[in-house]
């Protein structure tokens, strides 16, 4: 028996930290991101996470959609 915490409980609590960790600060967006460029333009080069990130704040700043706050 190993305790209140079983090892696989502990790897899930983990894994959904880690989950939640990795959308906050948006960097499951950029494999998603690489996971629709390699589907939708088979061999063609993926940016850099950087290169993405500049790509991504050059399309914010050109498609600035307005709001109310």
């Amino acid at each position: 028996m190993s305790g209140r915490f079983g090892s696989g409980r502990v790897r899930r609590l983990a894994g959904a930290v880690r989950w939640y960790l990795r959308e906050l600060t948006g960097e499951a967006e950029y494999d998603r991101y690489c996971e629709r460029h390699g589907r939708a333009h088979p061999g063609a080069p993926l940016p850099t996470r950087r290169e993405y990130e500049v790509l991504r704040t050059r399309h914010r700043e050109q498609h600035a959609h307005s709001r109310c706050c």
